[in-house]
């Protein structure tokens, strides 16, 4: 008997009222419910900019190395142009 009573009265604590033929929850129910629901969204929200946030780290690191090297590139090509530059004119100068 007291088993029923027990569960009668927490039953009770969790439901106000019958509104249009359905149980309503309590308010506080509801709310330590939504705020629980709500603590973990923002938790997963909190690890997703986390993750992004090492994703867009990466990619400006990774990024920055591939500007590094076109700029070397740009250089070494600017330098190769030079020297067939400095070839081609010697070149003429043997054929003429």
């Amino acid at each position: 008997m007291s088993y029923r009573r027990e569960h009668r009265s927490s039953r009770a604590s969790l439901f106000n009222d019958l509104e249009d033929g359905s149980l309503r929850p309590s308010s506080s129910y509801s709310q330590d419910i939504n705020e629980h629901d709500n603590d973990k969204a923002v938790e997963s929200l909190q690890d997703r900019v986390i993750f992004l946030k090492r994703i867009t780290g990466d990619i400006h690191e990774e990024v920055e190395n591939h500007n590094r090297f076109l700029d070397r590139m740009g250089n070494d090509m600017d330098a190769s142009r030079g020297i067939m530059s400095g070839t081609m004119d010697r070149f003429k100068m043997v054929v003429n």
